[in-house]
C-alpha cells in the first residue's frame, strides 16, 4: 500500500517534471537572445590578402563598430577552397563558426568535382550574400583588338592561336573565359597559372594575350598602357570603369562575377541564422560599407537566406554546364 510519504514523493517528482518543461523549452530562446557572447570565427578558404579578405574585413569591422560583435578571421587556403570549406562544414553548428563562401568552392567545384568532401546545399545554411565583383577582360597591347567584337572576329580567323591566362583550372577567370568561348563560338586556348601574381606576369609580358582579372588588379596597368581594357563581365557597367562596355553587350548571356556570402553549418539554429542575416543586411546597406566595397570595385549585395540559396543553386547549374562542355579535367 502507498503511504503518505510515497504520495508526497510522487507529488514532488510530478511538480519538478512540470516545472522542467517550460525551462527546457525556453532554453534555446535564451541562448539566441544572448548571441553572440564570444568571438565568431569567420573561415576564409583562401590565404591572407586574397580577394575574400577584403569583403570579410569590411563586413566584420562594420559589425564590430555598430554592434560590438567580435570576430576572428581564420584563413584556411588550399585545394581551390576545398580545405577551408570542408573545415566549416564540419564545425560545431552553434553560430560561432561561419564560412565566407564563394563561387569556386561553393558553385563551380560543387557542380563538377568528384569526391568533394562537402556538399554546399546539404552541409550549409546560406545566410546572405555580402559582395560581388565583376571580372574585367584585358588584352596585351600586342593583340590587335580594342573591343570584344574585334576579338571575336580575330579569334574566328585565328582559331587556337589566342591564349588566355587564369589562376588555375576551374578558377573564376578560367570559367569566365570558357563561357566566352562557348557563347561566342570561338577557339581560345586556356593557360593556367599557380597564382594571381604569376597570371599577371604572363599577361603583362605577352606570354598570354587575354586575362579576366579583378578591377583593382588591372587598373594600374591599364592606366600606364601595359594592358588594354576590353570589357567588364558583369550584368551592368562597372562603377570603376563606367565608360567600358560589358561583354554581354556583344555576347548576350555572358556574365562572370566573383561573389562572397556568409554561410553556417546546416544545423545552426534558425533564430541565429535570422539574427545574422539581419545584422549583415543592415551593415551592407550603410554608406560606409557601400563606399569601402566600391573603392575596391565591389558591390554591396545582400539578400535573404532563401534568395541566397536560390542564387547558389543557379550558379551550380550554370557553371556545371560550362565546365562540362569545356572538357576540363577535374582533379
Amino acid at each position: 500500500m502507498w503511504n503518505n510519504k510515497h504520495t508526497l514523493g510522487l507529488l514532488a517528482i510530478g511538480a519538478l517534471a512540470a516545472l522542467s518543461i517550460p525551462v527546457a523549452s525556453a532554453q534555446p530562446a535564451a541562448t539566441a537572445q544572448a548571441y553572440p557572447i564570444k568571438p565568431i570565427r569567420l573561415i576564409l578558404p583562401a590565404g591572407p590578402g586574397g580577394g575574400s579578405d577584403v569583403p570579410a574585413r569590411i563586413l566584420t569591422q562594420a559589425l564590430t563598430a555598430d554592434l560590438g560583435w567580435r570576430f576572428v578571421i581564420d584563413n584556411r587556403p588550399g585545394a581551390s577552397g576545398r580545405i577551408g570549406t570542408e573545415l566549416a562544414a564540419k564545425a560545431v553548428a552553434d553560430g560561432y563558426a561561419l564560412l565566407l563562401g564563394s563561387a569556386t568552392p561553393n558553385a563551380v567545384l560543387q557542380s563538377v568535382a568528384p569526391n568533394l568532401p562537402y556538399d554546399t546545399l546539404r552541409d550549409f545554411a546560406p545566410i546572405s550574400l555580402v559582395a560581388t565583383s565583376d571580372f574585367t577582360l584585358v588584352a596585351h597591347p600586342s593583340l590587335p583588338v580594342k573591343t570584344v567584337k574585334e576579338l571575336i572576329t580575330l579569334a574566328a580567323h585565328q582559331p587556337g592561336q589566342i591564349h588566355f591566362g587564369s589562376v588555375g583550372n576551374i578558377s573564376g577567370a578560367h570559367v569566365a573565359g570558357e563561357l566566352l568561348k562557348q557563347l561566342a563560338k570561338i577557339n581560345l586556348v586556356h593557360v593556367p597559372y599557380k597564382s594571381p601574381g604569376a597570371a599577371m606576369v604572363a599577361i603583362l609580358s605577352g606570354e598570354v594575350s587575354l586575362y579576366f582579372g579583378s578591377g583593382p588588379s588591372v587598373m594600374p596597368h591599364a592606366k600606364t598602357g601595359k594592358l588594354r581594357l576590353l570589357a567588364t563581365a558583369g550584368k551592368h557597367r562597372s562603377r570603376m570603369f563606367p565608360g567600358l562596355p560589358t561583354v554581354s553587350e556583344t555576347v548576350p548571356g555572358h556574365e562572370a562575377t566573383l561573389w562572397y556570402g556568409v554561410m553556417a553549418p546546416i544545423a545552426t539554429p534558425k533564430d541565429i541564422i535570422t539574427r545574422l542575416n539581419t545584422a549583415i543586411v543592415t551593415a551592407g546597406k550603410t554608406p560606409r560599407v557601400i563606399d569601402q566595397l566600391a573603392a575596391v570595385a565591389m558591390e554591396s549585395v545582400n539578400n535573404s537566406p532563401e534568395e541566397f540559396t536560390a542564387f547558389i543553386k543557379s550558379e551550380i547549374a550554370k557553371w556545371g554546364k560550362v565546365v562540362k562542355a569545356s572538357g576540363t579535367p577535374i582533379e
